[in-house]
């Protein structure tokens, strides 16, 4: 199943005209970033994209760069392990994803889609998921009598 696509922003009514169709796309190659440096793609980019992988752990393709090429334009559920789909599904999909992207980068940009596709802003963006995640894996080892906690 499909999570996020570029085309479904690139498409839209509001997607910014001045913009090149990858703009669609920052913020799913941002996550995927994430994804990647924290070891949660699935099995198909461990055995197919090994030097993709590798080239965005070390900063010479972005996210959005490997999503276009190794996941044409699309980010998949299989393009995560068990626990990122579980994660995503969590804060991506809910769309906590995207109040911490637009709190991270959005500050003087007229849309999210105008967010430049750069280290820097990544680099904003992954304490926002790190503490996500963090908050995540420690609700998950509560037990049911510790809600209040």
């Amino acid at each position: 199943m499909t999570i996020d696509r570029i085309d479904w922003h690139s498409g839209a009514d509001d997607f910014p005209k001045e913009l090149a169709p990858e703009a669609g796309g920052t913020h799913i190659g941002m996550f995927i970033t994430w994804v990647l440096n924290n070891n949660l793609e699935g099995e198909l980019h461990k055995t197919d994209s090994i030097e993709s992988v590798s080239n965005v752990k070390s900063r010479k393709m972005t996210g959005t760069e490997f999503l276009i090429k190794e996941c044409d334009e699309k980010f998949w559920e299989d393009d995560l392990n068990p626990e990122g789909l579980e994660f995503a599904k969590y804060y991506y999909e809910s769309n906590v994803y995207y109040g911490d992207y637009e709190k991270a980068l959005v500050t003087t940009e007229p849309t999210l889609y105008h967010v430049q596709d750069i280290w820097e802003n990544y680099d904003k963006l992954s304490i926002y998921i790190d503490l996500a995640f963090k908050k995540w894996r420690e609700s998950k080892s509560k037990k049911w009598w510790q809600f209040w906690l």
